[in-house]
């Protein structure tokens, strides 16, 4: 057994916060060695928690629509990866849903960075996340997103893609008019 598999094994077999999950543990994360692009998001939500697909929503949709990729190539582990801060969803608090348990970047996160050697581009969404992958990140996501240059070509943090971000995406236009062509494009020259 490969070291990628016996690492795969032992996540998939996670239970370090089962008592804390009011939904149960199911970890969902899609990664390969292979993978050039990463998505560095926050936790699965409850559809994603339900099927085991991550961004199996409404996010999902907006999110494939902002990299301007189809279904088959997002789901293709082999171009995509995508890891969460939390591989298990954490149920809902008052205000959507909870923040992605610590326990996963702790027990896994950098094991499993460490298996994508080909790496290109890391879309970090939202603010865990960012907090994570961006430690000099700026004050709020607003202001991290609009500094988007000073980690591009290599990182580019986004906002989470969640249908509760309307009103962000509207107050932003310039995401959807100069972000999302050139994330466009440079997600089309790696997949």
């Amino acid at each position: 057994m490969t070291t990628f598999t016996a690492l795969m094994k032992n996540v998939r077999a996670c239970t370090h916060c089962a008592l804390h999950l009011p939904h149960g543990v199911r970890p969902v994360l899609q990664i390969d060695p292979d993978a050039k692009i990463l998505i560095a998001g926050q936790a699965p939500g409850r559809a994603a928690h339900e099927t085991g697909i991550p961004f199996d929503d409404a996010s999902g949709d907006r999110l494939r629509n902002w990299m301007g990729v189809s279904e088959a190539t997002f789901y293709d582990k082999k171009k995509v990866a995508i890891l969460p801060m939390g591989f298990c969803y954490p149920g809902t608090g008052k205000t959507g849903d909870l923040p992605p348990r610590s326990e996963c970047a702790v027990a896994w996160r950098e094991q499993l960075l460490d298996q994508l050697s080909q790496l290109e581009l890391t879309l970090v969404i939202g603010r865990y996340a960012q907090s994570y992958h961006l430690p000099e990140s700026k004050a709020s996501l607003t202001e991290t997103v609009k500094a988007w240059q000073e980690y591009w070509p290599k990182v580019l943090p986004l906002p989470h893609p969640s249908p509760r971000n309307n009103i962000w995406l509207k107050c932003n236009p310039w995401f959807g008019a100069k972000l999302i062509p050139i994330l466009r494009k440079r997600v089309n020259e790696l997949s």
